[in-house]
């Protein structure tokens, strides 16, 4: 099975830390996110990882190369001259990631317990275009959902909302995005965008033609390491629950 990883962002709000190393390379209980991700990936039957790179990029593309996780190998989508945000990310890494069974995307900076085992049982007995993982949990950006099914966006701070099925506003659930899809391959015949673009945007696209569904976990350990003061709560939760988080090891 294969994954993308996420890890080409430019980690701003954790500088200091990221001026000279990539978020991926930012440590959570001694262990880089890079390789917390790529032990959690494997354990659920990852064998073949990508990873798209830029800030700091050769830093981590040497790295990566040598980073030693039995029955893992590693190849990187470099996006050095041009950051292309989430959905450029992944149609400039199609060629390496494309196959013919559905693929996990997971971000780098996510830290959770989210069973992803189940989560692609759950998407193989539906068979969508995609499972995102999502939980309700209070942030500023949200998917909207209709029984299940994407059916619009929103940003709660600046009031931008986006539906895309029909239906009563009413009855869309509000939930927050962990991070994590899983893919069918169908998705690169889809694309019709160019350029820097997120896979939001694609997705939103797609939702009122395509099935693109919710996978909750509502009662899992999640958090995201996107600024500094998330990395000490994710530190904190590690301390407090370091048996949810699977093996630390290789």
């Amino acid at each position: 099975m294969k994954a993308l990883i996420f890890a080409a962002g430019l980690g701003s709000r954790l500088r200091p830390l990221t001026d000279t190393l990539p978020k991926a390379m930012v440590r959570v209980g001694g262990v880089t996110m890079l390789e917390r991700v790529a032990l959690k990936l494997r354990d659920a039957g990852v064998g073949d990882i990508v990873v798209n790179v830029h800030h700091h990029g050769e830093v981590l593309k040497e790295y990566i190369s040598g980073l030693d996780i039995p029955g893992v190998s590693f190849r990187v989508s470099d996006e050095g001259r041009r950051l292309l945000d989430t959905g450029g990310g992944l149609k400039k890494a199609a060629t390496l990631i494309k196959g013919d069974e559905p693929f996990i995307i997971h971000n780098v900076d996510v830290l959770s317990d989210v069973d992803i085992t189940d989560m692609l049982a759950f998407h193989k007995k539906n068979r969508p275009l995609a499972t995102l993982a999502v939980s309700n949990r209070t942030t500023s950006r949200y998917f909207l959902w209709q029984k299940g099914m994407l059916a619009g966006w929103e940003n709660t701070k600046s009031g931008e909302r986006i539906v895309c099925r029909d239906g009563q506003l009413a009855s869309l659930e509000v939930l927050a995005f962990s991070g994590i899809h899983i893919v069918e391959p169908d998705i690169f015949s889809l694309v019709e965008e160019e350029g820097v673009f997120p896979l939001n945007s694609l997705y939103l696209r797609l939702a009122p033609s395509h099935k693109i569904i919710a996978y909750r976990h509502d009662h899992s350990f999640w958090a995201d390491i996107g600024s500094r003061e998330k990395l000490k709560k994710a530190e904190e939760m590690l301390a407090e629950n370091p048996g949810k988080f699977g093996r630390q090891g290789k």
